[in-house]
Order: structure tokens, then C-alpha cells, then sequence
């Protein structure tokens, strides 16, 4: 018998849902790794900027391993949690889970893979500054 707090389930917050269509596959009709974390990191880029009220970058991905493939038609889900914030660095959990064009179901997530990202403040001239900082 399986306990509910058993059952895995996605972490933060949901920031981007949409579906894996024709247009995003590789020459072998499959959605390729590269695709999902172009998604990752627009996830958690939009997620930085709201936490740093401006300009963020991409300075870091800590760790990825994918655990299914995903197919066409599937509904992509990003999910992000905010781990820590430095002085102008944020760190951010970022998970993405699928259900399966098949799956009728809502709650038929699968976990793809999760990666850290480690994100950066900027400022209008494109040079590092502290989070909370007001410019």
C-alpha cells in the first residue's frame, strides 16, 4: 500500500506549462534535451527577475540527469523554487514534469529531469549588482 506522501510530486511553483509539438522535434521525430532546457533556464530566468526586480543571466546549471523521454503532444510543465539568494547570485531548483498525450488523467505527471540554476543580477550595462539593489 502506497501513502500518499509516498507518491512524488512536482516542487515550487508552476511557471511554464505548454505542449511539445511537431515543430520542436529533432531530425528523429524526438523532443530533444536541448529544447527542455532552453525552457529550464526560461523558467528560471523569469523567476530570478521577479526575486531580483530586474535584469538576470544564466551563470550556472548544477547537475541533469533525464529520467524519460518525452514525446510529441505531451503537456510540459516547468516547475521553479527559489533556493537561496547571495548578494547578486539567486539559486533556483528547476523541475520538469510531463503528462502524456495518452493520459487522460491529471494528476499523470512524470518527472523528466531537475536541474540548479544559478542566476546573476544585472544591471542596465550588463555588469553584476546586488539582488535587492534599486538600479
Amino acid at each position: 500500500m502506497t501513502e500518499l506522501d509516498d507518491v512524488p510530486v512536482p516542487k515550487g511553483q508552476l511557471t511554464l506549462k505548454l505542449a511539445a509539438t511537431r515543430q520542436q522535434t529533432n531530425a528523429h521525430g524526438d523532443i530533444p534535451a536541448g529544447w527542455l532546457v532552453s525552457l529550464m533556464d526560461q523558467a528560471a530566468e523569469w523567476t530570478a527577475s521577479r526575486e531580483a526586480m530586474g535584469r538576470t543571466a544564466t551563470v550556472a546549471i548544477e547537475g541533469m540527469d533525464f529520467l524519460c523521454p518525452v514525446r510529441v503532444g505531451s503537456l510540459v510543465c516547468v516547475y521553479t523554487e527559489v533556493r537561496d539568494i547571495g548578494h547578486s547570485s539567486i539559486k533556483i531548483d528547476v523541475e520538469v514534469w510531463v503528462r502524456p498525450l495518452q493520459d487522460a488523467e491529471d494528476v499523470d505527471l512524470h518527472k523528466v529531469t531537475e536541474a540548479r540554476h544559478v542566476m546573476v543580477a544585472l544591471d542596465d550595462n550588463g555588469r553584476i549588482r546586488g539582488v535587492r539593489s534599486d538600479t
